[in-house]
Protein backbone atom coordinates (compact mmCIF):
# COMPACT_ATOMS: atom_id res chain seq x y z
CA UNK A 1 0.00 0.00 0.00
CA UNK A 2 1.64 3.27 -1.08
CA UNK A 3 0.61 6.10 1.39
CA UNK A 4 2.64 8.97 1.50
CA UNK A 5 5.11 9.16 4.37
CA UNK A 6 6.96 11.89 6.46
CA UNK A 7 4.28 14.48 6.24
CA UNK A 8 5.42 15.09 10.31
CA UNK A 9 3.05 16.87 13.10
CA UNK A 10 5.16 20.35 12.90
CA UNK A 11 4.57 20.35 9.11
CA UNK A 12 1.27 20.29 10.04
CA UNK A 13 1.14 22.23 12.51
CA UNK A 14 2.94 25.26 10.02
CA UNK A 15 -0.20 24.48 8.03
CA UNK A 16 -2.79 25.37 10.41
CA UNK A 17 -1.16 28.02 11.48
CA UNK A 18 -0.90 29.58 7.81
CA UNK A 19 -4.12 28.66 7.59
CA UNK A 20 -5.64 30.70 10.94
CA UNK A 21 -3.60 33.78 9.14
CA UNK A 22 -3.45 33.90 5.16
CA UNK A 23 -3.34 30.66 2.63
CA UNK A 24 -0.27 30.19 1.10
CA UNK A 25 0.34 31.97 -2.49
CA UNK A 26 0.06 29.06 -4.26
CA UNK A 27 -1.42 25.57 -3.05
CA UNK A 28 0.78 22.43 -3.74
CA UNK A 29 -0.18 19.08 -3.76
CA UNK A 30 2.14 18.10 -0.99
CA UNK A 31 -0.35 20.26 1.32
CA UNK A 32 -3.50 18.42 0.29
CA UNK A 33 -1.42 15.28 1.74
CA UNK A 34 -0.56 16.93 4.41
CA UNK A 35 -4.46 17.93 5.37
CA UNK A 36 -5.80 15.01 4.15
CA UNK A 37 -3.27 12.82 7.31
CA UNK A 38 -4.44 16.03 9.57
CA UNK A 39 -8.29 15.06 8.45
CA UNK A 40 -7.92 11.28 8.96
CA UNK A 41 -6.19 12.08 12.83
CA UNK A 42 -9.00 14.80 13.48
CA UNK A 43 -12.24 12.17 11.91
CA UNK A 44 -10.38 9.61 14.70
CA UNK A 45 -10.19 11.55 17.32
CA UNK A 46 -14.21 12.87 16.31
CA UNK A 47 -14.68 8.80 16.64
CA UNK A 48 -13.10 9.01 20.39
CA UNK A 49 -16.32 11.49 21.00
CA UNK A 50 -19.04 9.59 18.68
CA UNK A 51 -17.38 5.79 17.74
CA UNK A 52 -20.13 5.67 15.30
CA UNK A 53 -19.14 8.22 13.45
CA UNK A 54 -16.27 6.01 11.87
CA UNK A 55 -17.25 2.69 10.03
CA UNK A 56 -13.45 1.75 10.08
CA UNK A 57 -10.38 2.77 9.89
CA UNK A 58 -7.13 0.47 8.10
CA UNK A 59 -4.50 3.24 7.61
CA UNK A 60 -1.31 3.94 9.00
CA UNK A 61 -0.38 3.54 13.01
CA UNK A 62 1.13 6.53 12.90
CA UNK A 63 -2.02 8.23 12.41
CA UNK A 64 -3.91 6.54 14.87
CA UNK A 65 -1.51 7.02 17.45
CA UNK A 66 -1.62 10.68 16.70
CA UNK A 67 -5.43 10.81 17.05
CA UNK A 68 -5.16 8.75 20.91
CA UNK A 69 -2.30 10.85 22.16
CA UNK A 70 -4.65 14.05 21.92
CA UNK A 71 -8.35 13.82 23.16
CA UNK A 72 -9.69 17.03 21.27
CA UNK A 73 -12.84 18.43 22.43
CA UNK A 74 -15.98 18.19 19.76
CA UNK A 75 -15.42 22.34 19.62
CA UNK A 76 -11.47 22.06 19.01
CA UNK A 77 -12.07 19.51 16.32
CA UNK A 78 -14.82 22.13 14.12
CA UNK A 79 -11.95 24.99 15.22
CA UNK A 80 -9.60 22.78 13.13
CA UNK A 81 -11.53 21.69 10.87
CA UNK A 82 -12.40 24.90 9.57
CA UNK A 83 -8.53 26.03 9.48
CA UNK A 84 -7.78 22.87 7.16
CA UNK A 85 -10.34 24.71 4.84
CA UNK A 86 -9.06 27.81 5.06
CA UNK A 87 -5.85 26.08 4.55
CA UNK A 88 -6.93 24.27 0.86
CA UNK A 89 -8.87 27.89 -0.08
CA UNK A 90 -11.89 27.50 -2.47
CA UNK A 91 -9.65 27.52 -5.84
CA UNK A 92 -6.82 25.14 -7.17
CA UNK A 93 -4.46 25.75 -9.81
CA UNK A 94 -5.50 25.29 -13.29
CA UNK A 95 -2.91 23.21 -14.42
CA UNK A 96 -4.40 20.10 -11.67
CA UNK A 97 -5.63 17.05 -12.99
CA UNK A 98 -9.59 16.67 -12.78
CA UNK A 99 -9.12 13.66 -10.23
CA UNK A 100 -6.95 16.24 -7.94
CA UNK A 101 -9.07 19.10 -8.56
CA UNK A 102 -11.77 16.50 -7.17
CA UNK A 103 -10.13 15.72 -4.09
CA UNK A 104 -9.35 19.17 -3.14
CA UNK A 105 -13.52 19.97 -3.28
CA UNK A 106 -13.71 16.38 -1.28
CA UNK A 107 -11.86 17.64 1.43
CA UNK A 108 -13.66 21.02 1.72
CA UNK A 109 -16.72 19.39 1.81
CA UNK A 110 -15.92 16.21 4.14
CA UNK A 111 -14.18 19.15 6.60
CA UNK A 112 -17.19 21.30 6.68
CA UNK A 113 -19.24 18.28 7.55
CA UNK A 114 -17.15 17.19 10.47
CA UNK A 115 -16.90 20.74 11.53
CA UNK A 116 -20.66 20.85 12.01
CA UNK A 117 -21.05 17.20 13.23
CA UNK A 118 -18.34 18.13 15.89
CA UNK A 119 -20.71 21.33 16.68
CA UNK A 120 -23.65 18.98 16.91
CA UNK A 121 -22.28 17.07 19.24
CA UNK A 122 -21.04 20.36 21.48
CA UNK A 123 -24.95 21.00 21.71
CA UNK A 124 -25.70 22.66 18.44
CA UNK A 125 -29.12 21.81 17.13
CA UNK A 126 -30.10 21.79 13.62
CA UNK A 127 -33.40 20.70 11.76
CA UNK A 128 -33.94 17.87 9.77
CA UNK A 129 -33.41 19.79 6.66
CA UNK A 130 -30.29 21.98 7.71
CA UNK A 131 -28.72 18.65 9.23
CA UNK A 132 -29.21 17.04 5.73
CA UNK A 133 -27.74 19.86 3.90
CA UNK A 134 -25.00 20.20 6.06
CA UNK A 135 -23.64 16.96 6.77
CA UNK A 136 -25.04 15.06 3.15
CA UNK A 137 -25.43 17.85 0.70
CA UNK A 138 -28.46 16.60 0.31
CA UNK A 139 -31.91 18.73 -0.21
CA UNK A 140 -35.30 17.18 1.24
CA UNK A 141 -38.45 18.30 -0.55
CA UNK A 142 -41.07 17.32 1.81
CA UNK A 143 -44.75 15.90 0.67
CA UNK A 144 -47.83 15.14 2.52
CA UNK A 145 -49.13 11.89 3.49
CA UNK A 146 -51.81 12.02 0.75
CA UNK A 147 -49.40 11.58 -2.17
CA UNK A 148 -49.18 7.80 -0.68
CA UNK A 149 -52.76 7.34 -0.97
CA UNK A 150 -52.58 5.79 -4.41
CA UNK A 151 -50.07 3.14 -3.54
CA UNK A 152 -52.01 2.05 -0.78
CA UNK A 153 -54.99 1.76 -3.21
CA UNK A 154 -52.71 -0.62 -5.48
CA UNK A 155 -51.57 -2.68 -2.32
CA UNK A 156 -55.07 -3.02 -0.63
CA UNK A 157 -56.62 -4.30 -4.55
CA UNK A 158 -53.78 -7.23 -4.81
CA UNK A 159 -54.25 -7.97 -1.03
CA UNK A 160 -58.31 -7.84 -0.54
CA UNK A 161 -59.70 -8.41 3.15
CA UNK A 162 -60.98 -7.00 6.03
CA UNK A 163 -57.83 -7.00 8.41
CA UNK A 164 -55.51 -3.83 8.71
CA UNK A 165 -53.62 -3.54 5.20
CA UNK A 166 -50.35 -4.02 7.14
CA UNK A 167 -51.70 -7.11 8.69
CA UNK A 168 -52.58 -8.17 4.91
CA UNK A 169 -49.03 -7.29 3.74
CA UNK A 170 -47.65 -9.25 6.68
CA UNK A 171 -49.80 -12.20 6.34
CA UNK A 172 -48.88 -12.60 2.45
CA UNK A 173 -44.98 -11.96 2.86
CA UNK A 174 -44.66 -14.31 5.80
CA UNK A 175 -45.12 -17.26 2.72
CA UNK A 176 -42.03 -15.81 1.14
CA UNK A 177 -39.85 -15.89 4.62
CA UNK A 178 -36.94 -18.04 3.90
CA UNK A 179 -36.86 -20.94 7.02
CA UNK A 180 -33.74 -20.41 8.99
CA UNK A 181 -31.99 -23.66 7.75
CA UNK A 182 -31.54 -22.05 4.30
CA UNK A 183 -31.27 -18.63 4.70
CA UNK A 184 -27.59 -18.78 4.83
CA UNK A 185 -27.64 -20.94 1.77
CA UNK A 186 -29.89 -18.56 0.13
CA UNK A 187 -27.81 -15.91 0.60
CA UNK A 188 -24.59 -17.19 -0.36
CA UNK A 189 -25.75 -18.34 -3.69
CA UNK A 190 -27.35 -14.91 -4.15
CA UNK A 191 -24.35 -13.10 -3.69
CA UNK A 192 -22.29 -15.55 -5.43
CA UNK A 193 -24.08 -14.61 -8.41
CA UNK A 194 -24.10 -10.91 -7.58
CA UNK A 195 -19.72 -11.50 -7.70
CA UNK A 196 -20.25 -13.53 -11.14
CA UNK A 197 -21.94 -10.39 -12.55
CA UNK A 198 -19.88 -7.99 -10.99
CA UNK A 199 -16.23 -9.13 -11.81
CA UNK A 200 -17.65 -9.49 -15.26
CA UNK A 201 -17.64 -6.03 -15.72
CA UNK A 202 -15.37 -4.59 -12.52
CA UNK A 203 -11.80 -5.46 -12.52
CA UNK A 204 -11.51 -6.30 -8.81
CA UNK A 205 -8.71 -7.94 -7.43
CA UNK A 206 -8.25 -11.65 -6.63
CA UNK A 207 -7.93 -11.25 -2.57
CA UNK A 208 -11.25 -9.54 -2.29
CA UNK A 209 -13.79 -10.95 -0.37
CA UNK A 210 -16.03 -10.62 2.59
CA UNK A 211 -17.71 -12.93 5.49
CA UNK A 212 -20.90 -12.80 6.54
CA UNK A 213 -22.21 -12.39 10.15
CA UNK A 214 -26.47 -13.04 11.89
CA UNK A 215 -26.25 -10.42 14.88
CA UNK A 216 -29.58 -9.32 16.72
CA UNK A 217 -31.13 -6.16 17.98
CA UNK A 218 -29.63 -3.34 16.01
CA UNK A 219 -31.74 -0.62 14.69
CA UNK A 220 -30.44 -1.53 10.43
CA UNK A 221 -31.31 -4.41 8.53
CA UNK A 222 -27.74 -4.96 7.23
CA UNK A 223 -24.35 -3.14 7.67
CA UNK A 224 -21.13 -3.37 5.91
CA UNK A 225 -17.74 -2.63 7.63
CA UNK A 226 -14.86 -2.37 5.11
CA UNK A 227 -12.04 -3.29 6.86
CA UNK A 228 -9.10 -2.72 3.83
CA UNK A 229 -7.09 -5.45 2.61
CA UNK A 230 -9.85 -5.41 0.08
CA UNK A 231 -12.15 -7.37 3.22
CA UNK A 232 -15.51 -6.61 4.47
CA UNK A 233 -17.37 -7.76 7.15
CA UNK A 234 -21.40 -7.65 6.19
CA UNK A 235 -23.47 -8.37 9.10
CA UNK A 236 -27.50 -9.27 8.33
CA UNK A 237 -30.37 -8.68 11.14
CA UNK A 238 -31.36 -11.82 12.16
CA UNK A 239 -33.62 -10.19 14.94
CA UNK A 240 -36.87 -11.16 12.18
CA UNK A 241 -37.50 -13.53 9.64
CA UNK A 242 -35.77 -12.19 6.09
CA UNK A 243 -37.85 -11.96 3.61
CA UNK A 244 -37.66 -13.16 -0.27
CA UNK A 245 -37.07 -9.84 -1.64
CA UNK A 246 -34.37 -8.95 0.72
CA UNK A 247 -32.08 -11.79 -0.78
CA UNK A 248 -30.77 -10.14 -3.78
CA UNK A 249 -31.21 -6.73 -2.63
CA UNK A 250 -28.55 -7.65 0.60
CA UNK A 251 -26.39 -9.53 -1.85
CA UNK A 252 -26.31 -6.59 -4.21
CA UNK A 253 -26.39 -3.37 -1.56
CA UNK A 254 -23.89 -5.19 0.85
CA UNK A 255 -21.86 -6.97 -1.17
CA UNK A 256 -21.72 -6.74 -5.17
CA UNK A 257 -21.68 -4.25 -6.89
CA UNK A 258 -22.30 -2.20 -3.39
CA UNK A 259 -20.71 -1.32 -0.34
CA UNK A 260 -18.38 -3.69 -0.48
CA UNK A 261 -16.73 -3.01 -4.25
CA UNK A 262 -17.06 0.71 -3.41
CA UNK A 263 -14.61 0.24 -0.28
CA UNK A 264 -12.40 -2.05 -2.95
CA UNK A 265 -12.23 0.47 -5.66
CA UNK A 266 -11.43 3.50 -3.33
CA UNK A 267 -8.68 1.10 -2.05
CA UNK A 268 -7.30 0.11 -5.38
CA UNK A 269 -7.72 3.46 -7.06
CA UNK A 270 -7.51 6.13 -4.56
CA UNK A 271 -5.19 4.52 -1.49
CA UNK A 272 -3.38 2.16 -3.24
CA UNK A 273 -2.66 4.43 -6.42
CA UNK A 274 -2.40 7.54 -5.73
CA UNK A 275 -1.39 7.23 -1.96
CA UNK A 276 -4.72 9.15 -0.51
CA UNK A 277 -4.59 8.76 2.83
CA UNK A 278 -8.69 9.76 3.72
CA UNK A 279 -9.86 7.09 1.93
CA UNK A 280 -8.69 4.94 4.68
CA UNK A 281 -11.06 6.22 6.71
CA UNK A 282 -14.67 5.43 6.48
CA UNK A 283 -16.73 8.22 8.12
CA UNK A 284 -20.77 7.76 8.70
CA UNK A 285 -21.79 11.33 8.77
CA UNK A 286 -20.16 13.12 5.55
CA UNK A 287 -21.31 13.83 2.07
CA UNK A 288 -19.49 10.14 0.86
CA UNK A 289 -22.99 9.39 2.44
CA UNK A 290 -25.59 9.47 -0.56
CA UNK A 291 -22.90 8.38 -2.47
CA UNK A 292 -22.15 4.90 -0.71
CA UNK A 293 -25.84 4.38 -0.25
CA UNK A 294 -27.02 6.26 -3.21
CA UNK A 295 -25.04 3.16 -5.38
CA UNK A 296 -25.83 0.51 -3.12
CA UNK A 297 -29.36 1.05 -3.39
CA UNK A 298 -28.54 1.16 -7.01
CA UNK A 299 -27.09 -2.05 -7.15
CA UNK A 300 -29.35 -4.35 -7.40
CA UNK A 301 -31.13 -2.28 -10.52
CA UNK A 302 -27.12 -2.21 -12.42
CA UNK A 303 -26.45 -6.60 -11.52
CA UNK A 304 -29.87 -8.02 -12.19
CA UNK A 305 -32.21 -5.74 -14.70
CA UNK A 306 -35.99 -6.38 -14.27
CA UNK A 307 -36.21 -9.43 -16.04
CA UNK A 308 -32.80 -10.92 -14.87
CA UNK A 309 -33.83 -10.29 -11.30
CA UNK A 310 -37.16 -12.09 -11.93
CA UNK A 311 -35.47 -14.77 -13.63
CA UNK A 312 -33.66 -15.43 -10.75
CA UNK A 313 -35.23 -14.92 -8.09
CA UNK A 314 -38.41 -17.15 -9.00
CA UNK A 315 -36.43 -19.95 -10.84
CA UNK A 316 -33.77 -20.21 -8.76
CA UNK A 317 -33.82 -18.40 -4.98
CA UNK A 318 -37.62 -19.78 -4.51
CA UNK A 319 -36.99 -23.38 -5.24
CA UNK A 320 -34.00 -23.37 -3.18
CA UNK A 321 -35.58 -21.72 -0.19
CA UNK A 322 -38.41 -24.01 -0.71
CA UNK A 323 -40.54 -21.17 -1.33
CA UNK A 324 -43.91 -21.74 -3.60
CA UNK A 325 -43.29 -19.99 -7.02
CA UNK A 326 -46.77 -19.52 -7.57
CA UNK A 327 -46.87 -16.64 -5.57
CA UNK A 328 -43.81 -14.53 -7.35
CA UNK A 329 -46.09 -12.64 -9.91
CA UNK A 330 -48.15 -11.60 -6.68
CA UNK A 331 -45.35 -10.84 -5.17
CA UNK A 332 -43.64 -9.09 -7.46
CA UNK A 333 -47.05 -6.56 -8.23
CA UNK A 334 -46.85 -6.17 -4.15
CA UNK A 335 -43.45 -4.82 -4.24
CA UNK A 336 -43.91 -2.17 -7.15
CA UNK A 337 -46.72 -0.84 -5.04
CA UNK A 338 -44.65 -0.52 -2.03
CA UNK A 339 -41.69 0.76 -3.75
CA UNK A 340 -43.79 3.61 -4.80
CA UNK A 341 -44.05 4.87 -0.92
CA UNK A 342 -40.40 4.47 0.13
CA UNK A 343 -40.27 8.45 0.68
CA UNK A 344 -42.35 8.16 3.31
CA UNK A 345 -39.73 7.37 5.72
CA UNK A 346 -38.01 10.95 4.80
CA UNK A 347 -41.36 12.56 5.41
CA UNK A 348 -41.84 10.49 8.76
CA UNK A 349 -37.88 10.97 10.08
CA UNK A 350 -38.21 14.79 9.29
CA UNK A 351 -41.26 15.29 11.19
CA UNK A 352 -40.85 12.98 13.89
CA UNK A 353 -37.15 14.87 14.67
CA UNK A 354 -38.04 18.06 14.03
CA UNK A 355 -40.58 17.18 16.89
CA UNK A 356 -43.76 18.30 14.65
CA UNK A 357 -44.99 14.50 15.35
CA UNK A 358 -44.65 12.03 18.33
CA UNK A 359 -43.04 8.88 18.76
CA UNK A 360 -46.44 7.51 18.82
CA UNK A 361 -47.19 9.16 15.56
CA UNK A 362 -43.99 7.99 14.14
CA UNK A 363 -44.74 4.65 14.95
CA UNK A 364 -47.93 4.32 13.85
CA UNK A 365 -46.71 5.99 10.07
CA UNK A 366 -44.00 3.26 9.94
CA UNK A 367 -47.54 0.93 10.20
CA UNK A 368 -49.70 2.40 7.75
CA UNK A 369 -47.02 3.62 4.78
CA UNK A 370 -44.06 1.14 6.04
CA UNK A 371 -47.17 -1.44 6.45
CA UNK A 372 -44.53 -2.97 9.16
CA UNK A 373 -46.24 -4.76 12.04
CA UNK A 374 -46.70 -2.62 15.47
CA UNK A 375 -43.32 -5.48 16.70
CA UNK A 376 -41.10 -3.59 13.80
CA UNK A 377 -41.78 -0.26 13.62
CA UNK A 378 -39.88 0.74 16.84
CA UNK A 379 -36.47 -0.60 15.21
CA UNK A 380 -37.53 2.38 12.65
CA UNK A 381 -37.74 4.65 14.81
CA UNK A 382 -34.84 3.60 17.02
CA UNK A 383 -32.87 4.29 13.40
CA UNK A 384 -34.24 7.66 13.10
CA UNK A 385 -33.35 8.38 16.66
CA UNK A 386 -29.72 7.36 16.18
CA UNK A 387 -28.86 8.17 12.68
CA UNK A 388 -31.25 11.20 12.31
CA UNK A 389 -30.64 12.49 8.54
CA UNK A 390 -28.99 9.99 7.73
CA UNK A 391 -32.06 8.41 6.45
CA UNK A 392 -32.50 11.01 3.45
CA UNK A 393 -29.11 9.09 1.91
CA UNK A 394 -31.01 6.18 0.33
CA UNK A 395 -33.84 7.54 -1.28
CA UNK A 396 -32.53 10.78 -1.93
CA UNK A 397 -28.95 9.03 -2.93
CA UNK A 398 -30.53 6.44 -5.05
CA UNK A 399 -32.31 9.02 -7.13
CA UNK A 400 -29.55 11.56 -7.50
CA UNK A 401 -26.75 8.17 -8.80
CA UNK A 402 -29.88 7.01 -10.94
CA UNK A 403 -29.92 11.07 -12.68
CA UNK A 404 -26.06 10.93 -12.97
CA UNK A 405 -26.15 7.56 -14.52
CA UNK A 406 -28.80 8.76 -17.07
CA UNK A 407 -27.37 11.98 -18.09
CA UNK A 408 -24.11 10.33 -18.68
CA UNK A 409 -25.41 7.88 -21.47
CA UNK A 410 -26.25 5.25 -18.56
CA UNK A 411 -29.58 4.48 -18.72
CA UNK A 412 -31.57 0.97 -18.61
CA UNK A 413 -31.46 0.32 -21.59
CA UNK A 414 -27.66 0.82 -22.27
CA UNK A 415 -26.37 -2.08 -19.54
CA UNK A 416 -22.68 -2.01 -20.42
CA UNK A 417 -22.48 1.55 -20.48
CA UNK A 418 -24.70 2.10 -17.35
CA UNK A 419 -22.00 -0.81 -15.69
CA UNK A 420 -18.96 1.16 -17.01
CA UNK A 421 -20.43 4.92 -15.21
CA UNK A 422 -20.91 2.54 -12.31
CA UNK A 423 -17.50 1.35 -11.65
CA UNK A 424 -16.26 5.02 -12.48
CA UNK A 425 -18.50 6.44 -9.93
CA UNK A 426 -17.67 3.91 -7.33
CA UNK A 427 -13.37 4.32 -7.74
CA UNK A 428 -13.75 8.49 -7.85
CA UNK A 429 -13.93 11.13 -5.01
CA UNK A 430 -17.01 12.19 -5.72
CA UNK A 431 -19.34 13.50 -3.86
CA UNK A 432 -23.47 15.47 -4.50
CA UNK A 433 -21.89 18.62 -5.90
CA UNK A 434 -20.30 17.34 -8.35
CA UNK A 435 -22.94 14.41 -9.62
CA UNK A 436 -25.17 17.61 -9.48
CA UNK A 437 -22.72 19.63 -11.57
CA UNK A 438 -22.40 16.73 -14.01
CA UNK A 439 -25.57 16.11 -14.52
CA UNK A 440 -26.32 20.37 -14.70
CA UNK A 441 -23.32 20.33 -17.67
CA UNK A 442 -25.28 17.59 -19.54
CA UNK A 443 -28.56 19.08 -19.89
CA UNK A 444 -26.90 21.67 -21.33
CA UNK A 445 -25.33 20.17 -24.13
CA UNK A 446 -28.98 18.63 -24.96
Amino acid sequence: MRLVRGLTAPLIAALLAAGCSARPALLAPATLDAVAQRYVVLLLQLGRVSPDDVDSYYGPDSLKAMAMADSLAPVAIAATADSLRGVLGDAVPEAWEPLVRLRHGFLRRQLAAMATRARMLSGDSLSFDAEALALYDMVVTPRPDSVYAAALDRIDALLPGDAPLHARVQAFEKRLHIPAARLDTVMRVAIAEARRRTREHIALPDSEAFRIEYVKDVPWSAYNWYQGGYQSLIQVNASFPIHMDRVLDLACHEGYPGHHVYGVLLEKELVRKRGWVEFTAMPLRTPMGPIAEGTAVVALEVAFPPAERERWERDVLFPLAGLDTSLYARHRALQAAMDSLSGWNIDNAREYLDGRRTREQALASIVRYGLRPPEQADRSVRFYEVYRAYTVNYGLGKQLALDWLSSQGGTADQPARRWELYSRLLGAPKLPHDLRAEIAAAAKQH
